[in-house]
C-alpha cells in the first residue's frame, strides 16, 4: 500500500461517537438520587427530580415540537431552574442550545435568533416582547415555550408535567456535533456564534476539574452570580459532572448580603465570577457578617484582576483565588493561575500581572503580524491551539478566516510570556493606541492608577489627537467619600510611568459603564464619552 493511501497513524479510521453531555445529569441522578441538585430561593430539586424533568422536556421537544438533531433552540431567560434544565434537554435531543444574555434588548435577541437559525424559542414570561420580535422575523422561530404564564407559547412546567415518566432515549452524538452556540459579547461589532461541540466540551469539563477546582466532589456546593448563558453555564455544567449542588441567587439582582448569607447557610465551596464582581463582594461590609471559611475556590475570569484588588481579595478570603484566561471561543481554557501562585507579598514569587501558565493539553504562542513566534518578553498577539478551541463561527467564513492562521486561533489579545511560560496580558489589540509614535497599552497605566487609595475603578481609552496622533483619556470612579481632582492624580502618576503614557485628560464619573456580564466595557465608555460631548462621533477629542 502506498503512503498516500495509508490511513493516518497506520490504523483505519475509527468512530467519532462520544457521550451526549446530558448523560452527566443521568449519572448524577443514578449516584445521588436524593441529594440536592439545584437550590433557587425556597425551592429545591433533587437529582432524581431534575433528571425526570429534563427527560420529560426532551421527550416533548422531540415528539410534540418536532425538534430534530442539529436544530437550534433559542433561550431568553434570567437564571432559573427551567433555564438550567433547558441546557440538558436540548443536549439530550441532539439540538443546539442558543442562550442569550437576558439583559439584551428585543432587537438584539431577534438578531441572535436570525443569526443562529433558531426554530424554537424558550422564553421567560417577562420577556414576551423579545418573543414577539423574534416571531416577526421572516426566518425566525415558529414554535415557542414560555417559562411562566404568557400569551406566547406552551407553558414550560405544564409541558414537563404531562410528559413525566415517558421514556426518551438520548440522541447519539459525534465528537464534532454542535451542542451550544456561545455568542460573543459583540464589544467590537455584531455578536458571532462560536460553535461548541460535545467532544470539545467533554475535554473542557475534564480540563476545568483538573486545573481550576481539583478534588471537587458531590459534597461541594457552587453558587451562581452570573448569567448561565455564558461562563457561569460552563462552570455549572462542570459541577453537574461531579454531582455538585448548584445554588442560584433568589433574584437576578446581586444582593451582596444575601449572597454571603447563602455562602454561610449552604457552606458554599466554589463560585465563578469576574474581577469587578469579586471587588464588589469583598468591599461590601456584609462580607464580615457571615462565615465564608467553606470557600475553596473563587474562580475569576473575563479580565485580569488588578493587583490592588487581588491583594484585598486575598486578605479577605484567604488562599482561594483562581484566575483563568480564556475567551468563549476557547471555552475559558487557555491559562490558569492557581491559589498557590496568588501572593500577598510583592516578591519574586508573586509574578504580578500574570494570568498564569498554559492549561493542561493547551498550547499558547505569542506571534507577530506574520504569524511567527516571538521571543519571551516581546509583545505580540496571543494565539492558542488545543482541544478546547471551538469549531469555528457559525456561517461566518470571513470571521473564521481572520481568526485562524496555520491552525492557531488568534485571540485578538496582546501579551507576552516570560522564560517559564507565564502569560502577561497587555490588553486587547483594539485597546492599544499610538501616541507620538510609541505604543501605549492602557492596562499598565490602569494598574498604576488603581494603586492610589482614592481610586476604585479606572479605564483608559485612546482618542485621536492632532498633535500626538492619539492620547489617552482616563475615566475614574473614586472610593466612597474620597476627594481628588485630575491635576492631583496626574501629578501623583507622573514618574510612575513614562511621560508619553500619562493620560492627557482625567475624568471622574459616578459609575463605570459595564457589560451585561459585569465587565468594564470600553465600547460603552466611548459611547458615554460621545454622549457627554467629550469626543465626537469619530472619537475625536473635543476638549482639552
Amino acid at each position: 500500500m502506498s503512503n498516500a493511501a495509508s490511513p493516518k497513524g497506520g490504523v483505519a479510521p475509527c468512530s467519532t461517537r462520544v457521550m451526549n453531555l446530558s448523560n452527566f445529569l443521568t449519572q448524577a441522578a443514578r449516584r445521588y438520587p436524593e441529594e440536592f441538585a439545584l437550590v433557587w430561593g425556597e425551592k429545591q430539586w433533587r437529582w432524581s427530580e431534575m433528571e425526570a424533568r429534563v427527560n420529560a422536556m426532551a421527550y416533548a421537544l422531540a415528539n410534540e415540537f418536532g425538534v430534530k438533531k442539529g436544530d437550534r433552540i433559542l433561550v431568553q431567560s434570567a437564571n432559573c431552574n427551567e433555564m438550567f434544565e433547558s441546557m440538558f434537554a436540548t443536549f439530550r435531543v441532539g439540538a443546539v442550545w442558543v442562550p442569550t444574555n437576558f439583559r439584551q434588548t428585543p432587537g438584539e435577541v431577534a438578531y441572535l435568533a436570525e443569526a443562529s437559525g433558531a426554530t424554537l424559542m424558550i422564553c421567560q414570561a417577562p420577556f414576551a416582547d423579545h418573543a414577539r420580535e423574534c416571531s416577526a422575523l421572516s426566518a425566525g422561530p415558529r414554535k415557542f415555550i414560555s417559562i411562566g404564564a404568557s400569551e406566547i407559547g406552551e407553558d414550560y412546567d405544564a409541558t414537563v408535567a404531562r410528559n413525566l415518566g415517558k421514556v426518551f432515549k438520548p440522541e447519539a452524538v459525534d465528537r464534532d456535533d454542535p451542542c451550544w452556540y456561545f455568542f460573543t459579547s459583540g464589544t467590537t461589532g455584531r455578536p458571532k456564534a462560536a460553535v461548541l461541540t460535545h467532544g470539545q466540551m467533554a475535554f473542557v469539563i475534564n480540563n476545568h476539574h483538573g486545573d481550576l477546582f481539583p478534588g471537587t466532589t458531590q459534597r461541594d456546593r457552587s453558587i451562581v452570580v452570573a448569567p448561565l448563558s455564558h461562563g457561569a453555564g460552563v462552570h455549572q455544567l462542570c459541577q453537574v459532572a461531579h454531582g455538585v449542588t448548584t445554588i442560584l441567587m433568589p433574584s437576578d439582582k446581586l444582593e451582596i448580603g444575601r449572597f454571603w448569607s447563602l455562602v454561610e447557610e449552604w457552606r458554599v465551596t466554589n463560585l465563578f465570577t469576574v474581577p469587578t464582581i469579586v471587588k464588589m463582594l469583598i468591599e461590601d461590609p456584609s462580607v464580615d457578617d457571615y462565615d465564608h471559611s467553606s470557600l475553596r475556590y473563587v474562580i475569576y475570569a473575563g479580565a485580569p484582576m488588578y493587583r490592588a484588588d487581588q491583594i484585598k481579595a486575598l486578605q479577605k478570603l484567604g488562599a482561594v483565588m483562581v484566575q483563568y484566561f480564556g475567551l468563549g471561543e476557547v471555552t475559558g481554557a487557555i491559562t490558569v493561575l492557581p491559589p498557590i501562585l496568588h501572593s500577598l507579598e510583592d516578591g519574586p514569587q508573586a509574578r504580578i500581572g500574570t494570568c498564569g501558565f498554559e492549561r493542561t493539553g493547551m498550547q499558547v504562542q505569542i506571534q507577530d503580524d506574520a504569524g511567527d513566534e516571538i521571543a519571551p518578553g516581546e509583545t505580540g498577539e496571543i494565539c492558542v491551539i488545543g482541544p478546547a478551541v471551538f469549531a469555528g463561527y457559525y456561517q461566518n467564513a470571513e470571521a473564521n478566516a481572520k481568526s485562524f492562521r496555520d491552525g492557531w486561533f488568534r485571540t485578538g489579545d496582546l501579551g507576552h510570556v516570560d522564560e517559564q511560560g507565564f502569560l502577561y496580558i497587555t490588553g486587547r489589540a483594539s485597546d492599544m493606541y499610538i501616541s507620538g509614535g510609541s505604543n501605549v497599552y492602557p492596562r499598565e497605566i490602569e494598574e498604576k492608577l488603581l494603586m492610589h487609595p482614592a481610586v476604585s475603578e479606572v479605564a483608559i481609552v485612546g482618542v485621536p489627537d492632532p498633535v500626538w496622533g492619539e492620547v489617552g483619556i482616563a475615566i475614574c470612579v473614586l472610593q466612597p467619600d474620597a476627594r481628588l481632582d485630575g491635576a492631583e492624580l496626574r501629578s501623583w502618576l507622573d514618574g510612575k510611568v513614562s511621560r508619553y503614557k500619562l493620560p492627557k485628560k482625567i475624568l471622574f464619573w459616578e459609575e463605570m459603564p459595564k457589560s451585561a456580564y459585569g465587565k468594564i466595557a470600553k465600547k460603552l465608555i466611548r459611547e458615554e464619552l460621545e454622549r457627554r460631548g467629550e469626543i465626537d462621533g469619530t472619537g475625536q477629542k473635543l476638549s482639552a
